[in-house]
């Protein structure tokens, strides 16, 4: 019994992240249609990459708008989320469902990289990587659920 709500936790947690990407990626839309990142902003073109990019993250929440603040705050809790989910499905399941999970957690964190590129130089080729590892964290997730049966 112990397991079986161990597992059905486990698959709301992984519904969980298929379903804030989803989110994450349709404000990531409305952000690349209508927010413009200016040319000069803390952060932009840094030299180095952590520390530019720090503070590109921190003038999007702070100045970049609404949409840009949600997808930018949305980001970086979401990393925190595909992390304790990666964690759970290590320890509580088998190893596909565990391998998937990380899979998805890494797909998003490699996002939210190029997102943080995005925001430093500006580079639409940054933004088409974000969309398509989200993408491919969806996958991934739906794959760990359908294990999860």
């Amino acid at each position: 019994m112990r397991r079986q709500a161990t597992t059905a936790n486990l698959r709301r947690m992984v519904l969980g992240g298929i379903v804030l990407v989803l989110v994450q990626a349709g404000i990531g839309m409305v952000v690349n249609l209508d927010v413009s990142i200016p040319d000069h902003h803390p952060g932009a073109h840094p030299s180095n990459y952590f520390g530019g990019s720090f503070h590109s993250l921190a003038w999007a929440v702070a100045h970049g708008g609404l949409a840009l603040a949600a997808h930018v705050s949305l980001g970086l809790a979401l990393i925190v989320m595909v992390i304790a989910i990666a964690i759970r499905a290590l320890r509580i399941a088998d190893r596909a469902i565990g391998a998937w999970s990380t899979l998805a957690g890494c797909f998003v964190i490699g996002a939210a990289f190029n997102g943080a590129s995005f925001l430093d130089f500006n580079k639409d080729i940054n933004s088409l990587i974000m969309a398509l590892l989200a993408l491919s964290a969806v996958g991934s997730y739906s794959a760990a659920l359908f294990q999860l049966g």
